[in-house]
């Protein structure tokens, strides 16, 4: 259906698509087109190919693009799953055979050939992948997925066939640029540029290759350059860690750059008049310049005297100091500050910029440092994020989301937008602007502001009680999860953690504590003002101020992880409470009526013995029955109670045996718990929930009301409870 023309290129008569005769006549090929016909004129006819010479057929493909490179494609079936479902779509639909004129029998004759293997696939990768994926027809949107799988598993692991002569035994990606280079030798081969998907000037135009006469490129193609480079990124911290294999995927397929051009603003490239750095490749270095741009503003310095000389020695420490000085003209003390203030600052210690930039710019920084740098002043960390959408769309002057951070803090505050865009996305996941979540944000802040307006007039002292202790306990675990993230550039999780959690935290504290200790909130109040302020500084720096703290939060002491406060009875007492009113809840929706009364049985005490005693022998290993029972029978106290002790450790040891080592580690520590005591000191706040009163018994109380036999079934951390 597609344009194809006949062109001399180059001398050659080449036959390819309209589309890639205006491209190449761009690539400094001198191109006559001498007709133009429809694709369907080729069709059914045959061509010897350049290697072997043998007679191979042309047929039709609908999947392929005459916009993309010459709009004809030699067709690979054992390797390409487009390929093997344009030739599967001919045998199953001859109607289309009949319309060229081409025998059934002549494509069902066509056997893929094997050329490279790969793990996990046998000879024919591509039919492998399409059945697996199930792809129906060339118009299956899964079939660009399936080639995605298998072109990149063939080139970083592919391993050439001995059918491919010289080139057996060589993995792909090793050797791919040799057969390029030998093939253009022979002169059975040649290049075209193409982009690998369809780009839209700002015009409406579409974009193309242009190539220009004596450009100037980069090489990155330069084997001990790229090692240099992988090395970089292996040393450096990668922040997500998952961009790491990316970065590296990348330089592998960066080859040699065009780094200038004729138009446009930009950096005059020094040695060749008339060209421009392009923008990608250049500022790939800038943070190096940035180290000593005061001096040169402070002292007036020109650009004729920034040498290279100068430059040597500021970046290098390269030449003599007084000659450097007497050639440039800077003053002696001055060219020594410089290098001191670039030695203070360098090497890089994050550069973070968005994922689109890997495989151009972010990878340029790289390649540029190790060419310049010594090894002890490469980067030592990257960090890689996503890229801003509005309302789940990409920004765009053209649809009228364009929202410009002006604006955007005219509305809400700096701090509503620092924490709306902090808490939408982590690592590369593309943050999404959206303004009902502004505005949450905003309300949460104000609410926040008026919380600490309360504690800040609090006065006195009251006893702390346990409910005190799991605070200041559970608040070292929110220092060390915020101060771990941030460190990770997992901002999300820290704002999450800083704004909501810590709140959640202080709001049980409240429900617990009838009278909420005063000395308890404002100390944890300076601690949660400390690890919020990142996220919103300014409202932050007011708290500081009207909690009575001297000086600004931004320039505080960061909060400390400190062991002494850790209470893990405490904290067990309160994840005892919360599972509690928990389990309540589902008893009393599934009753679907108003309790007047509840009853807690808590666990006999020969039930918390032996359930410290499976804990104790499951801290590094599974339990079995026999084990566990043989162990408890020792004990005379469990001696004594064998008939009701076999079925209760049978459930215990399942329920153990499950947890996690660390979870088994914590109750260990935690011990055993006084559940009579506690659900009493929680009674208030119980009764409260549910509108009921609320009577504890022991399952060992010979006194206890339990007209249904529910107490027996109580466990340590889950009494037994019956409902009236």
């Amino acid at each position: 259906d597609a344009t194809y023309v006949e062109a001399r290129v180059d001398g050659e008569k080449w036959i390819i698509s309209k589309e890639a005769a205006r491209k190449l006549s761009e690539q400094l090929k001198k191109v006559e087109v001498l007709r133009e016909f429809k694709g369907e004129e080729l069709i059914g006819k045959s061509f010897k190919e350049p290697i072997g010479g043998r007679e191979l057929p042309i047929l039709p493909g609908w999947f392929v693009d005459p916009e993309a490179a010459t709009g004809v494609v030699y067709s690979v079936p054992a390797h390409a799953p487009a390929d093997w479902v344009a030739l599967k779509d001919l045998i199953e639909k001859p109607e289309t055979l009949e319309r060229f004129g081409i025998s059934a029998e002549a494509i069902k004759g066509i056997k893929p050939i094997s050329l490279i293997s790969i793990d996990g696939f046998g000879d024919y990768p591509a039919i492998e992948i399409v059945e697996q994926l199930k792809i129906k027809d060339q118009f299956d949107p899964k079939l660009e997925e399936a080639t995605s799988i298998i072109y990149r598993k063939e080139f970083h692991t592919g391993i050439l066939k001995p059918i491919c002569g010289e080139y057996a035994g060589k993995i792909v990606k090793d050797v791919k640029t040799k057969i390029i280079e030998d093939f253009r030798r022979k002169n059975i081969a040649d290049s075209m540029y193409d982009l690998p998907q369809k780009v839209i000037c700002r015009c409406t135009t579409r974009c193309i290759v242009k190539i220009l006469s004596d450009q100037w490129f980069l090489r990155y193609s330069d084997p001990e350059w790229k090692k240099m480079a992988h090395e970089a990124i292996d040393s450096a911290k990668i922040f997500p860690e998952s961009a790491r294999a990316y970065f590296h995927d990348k330089i592998d397929w960066l080859r040699d750059w065009a780094c200038a051009r004729k138009t446009g603003l930009g950096t005059p490239l020094p040695w060749s008049p008339g060209w421009i750095v392009e923008t990608l490749s250049d500022s790939t270095i800038y943070m190096a310049f940035y180290t000593i741009a005061k001096h040169i503003r402070q002292c007036d310095i020109k650009p004729e005297q920034m040498l290279r000389e100068v430059f040597d020695y500021i970046f290098f420490g390269k030449g003599d100091l007084e000659t450097v000085a007497g050639k440039s003209g800077i003053a002696p003390s001055v060219i020594r500050e410089m290098r001191e203030e670039f030695l203070y600052w360098y090497p890089v210690d994050l550069r973070v910029s968005a994922k689109e930039l890997v495989p151009n710019h972010l990878s340029f920084f790289i390649f540029q440092h190790v060419a310049l740098f010594p090894r002890e002043q490469w980067p030592r960390a990257i960090g890689v994020n996503g890229v801003l959408t509005i309302e789940g769309q990409k920004m765009s002057k053209s649809k009228g989301n364009f929202l410009t951070l002006r604006d955007a803090i005219n509305r809400f505050s700096a701090d509503v937008v620092r924490l709306t865009l902090a808490l939408a996305a982590e690592e590369m996941d593309d943050p999404d602007w959206r303004e009902e979540n502004a505005r949450s944000i905003d309300a949460r802040l104000k609410a926040l502001y008026a919380f600490m307006e309360q504690i800040a007039k609090m006065d006195g002292d009251e006893e702390v009680k346990s409910i005190d202790r799991w605070l200041f306990s559970t608040m070292q675990g929110r220092i060390r999860s915020v101060t771990e993230a941030i460190e990770n550039l997992k901002t999300r999780t820290a704002a999450e953690i800083a704004l909501y959690e810590i709140w959640n935290d202080v709001r049980w504290y409240l429900r617990r504590r009838d009278k909420p200790n005063p000395k308890t909130l404002r100390d944890i109040a300076n601690i949660w003002v400390r690890l919020l302020a990142p996220f919103a500084p300014f409202i932050c720096e007011e708290i500081w101020s009207m909690l009575g703290n001297e000086g600004f939060v931004s320039l505080a002491e960061w909060p400390e992880y400190d062991e002494s406060k850790i209470d893990l009875k405490a904290e067990e007492t309160e994840v005892f409470i919360k599972n509690l009113i928990s389990d309540t809840i589902n008893i009393l929706r599934l009753m679907k009526t108003q309790p007047k009364r509840i009853y807690y049985y808590t666990a006999a005490q020969w039930k918390w013995k032996a359930y410290m005693k499976i804990l104790e022998a499951a801290a590094s290993k599974m339990v079995d029955m026999r084990e566990a029972m043989k162990t408890l029978m020792e004990d005379h106290e469990l001696r004594s109670v064998a008939k009701s002790l076999a079925p209760f450790v049978s459930r215990l040891i399942e329920e153990i045996n499950t947890l996690p080592k660390d979870r088994k580690d914590r109750l260990l520590k935690a011990g055993i718990i006084d559940e009579i005591t506690e659900i009493n000191y929680a009674k208030t706040l119980l009764e409260k929930e549910f509108n009921a009163e609320v009577i504890v018994y022991s399952e060992e109380d010979q006194q206890k009301y339990d007209p249904r036999g529910k107490a027996q079934q109580a466990r340590p951390y889950k009494p037994a409870i019956y409902v009236e």
